[in-house]
């Protein structure tokens, strides 16, 4: 039997580029069990990419912020953006930007955090967030400015309860320290060997391969084992 599957898009289904490997699709539509597409990136995308891939729409997004399944039509959200707000504002009246140039699409769509490029310097966005009581986690992609009590494990115990199973029946693959949350509440995990020390230290295990090479691997991994 397989257990539920949760994952991350970015450096997880994706390559070096960010682009969606086409090699994960037939294993994601044809996985017997519930997928949730768990991101960094706003609501609409992992919304798009279940859509377009055919796929019931089950996702956690803006790092456990905002989930939604398509089971109980139910949308959650969780965090203070405001908060986020703040903390961004702060950053650039202190001489920085958010670095997405005059469109910010980035963040249009954001609901419960806010995401600043990583080509701005980090350290002193992260010295604003904590006096604000606020964190940011560094996904190699942006640094997404979030409510300290909020994370991708939240909502994966979250969504484990409406799909009604036990967190701990989940396996779940991601690349970043902002995947670790779930890692760590999954029973089944793995970081691919791109992934950052903080999601390896997270995973039960680490994949050879890197990318959706490492997406993929663990997916036979899975299936091994059962």
């Amino acid at each position: 039997m397989h257990p539920p599957l949760a994952v991350d898009i970015d450096g997880t289904l994706t390559d070096d580029a960010r682009a969606l490997d086409p090699r994960v699709v037939d294993p994601l539509r044809s996985w017997p069990a519930p997928v949730v597409v768990a991101t960094g990136k706003a609501l609409p995308y992992p919304v798009g990419l279940c859509e377009f891939l055919g796929l019931p729409v089950r996702v956690i997004a803006e790092n456990g912020g905002a989930t939604y399944l398509a089971d109980d039509d139910d949308l959650t959200f969780h965090g203070d953006r405001e908060a986020a707000r703040a903390v961004v504002e702060a950053y650039r009246d202190a001489g920085y930007d958010l670095g997405w140039g005059a469109v910010d699409l980035v963040n249009r769509w954001r609901e419960t955090e806010v995401a600043v490029n990583v080509d701005q310097p980090l350290d002193p966005l992260r010295d604003v967030a904590e006096r604000r009581g606020m964190r940011v986690f560094d996904t190699g992609y942006a640094y997404h400015v979030t409510t300290p009590d909020v994370d991708k494990g939240v909502a994966l115990r979250s969504v484990a309860e409406r799909l009604d199973y036990d967190p701990a029946q989940f396996a779940a693959v991601g690349d970043s320290e902002n995947d670790a949350g779930m890692l760590d509440v999954a029973g089944t995990s793995f970081a691919v060997a791109n992934a950052d020390e903080a999601a390896k230290a997270a995973a039960g295990d680490v994949t050879e391969g890197s990318f959706a090479d490492g997406f993929l691997e663990a997916l036979d991994r899975i299936r091994g084992a059962r």
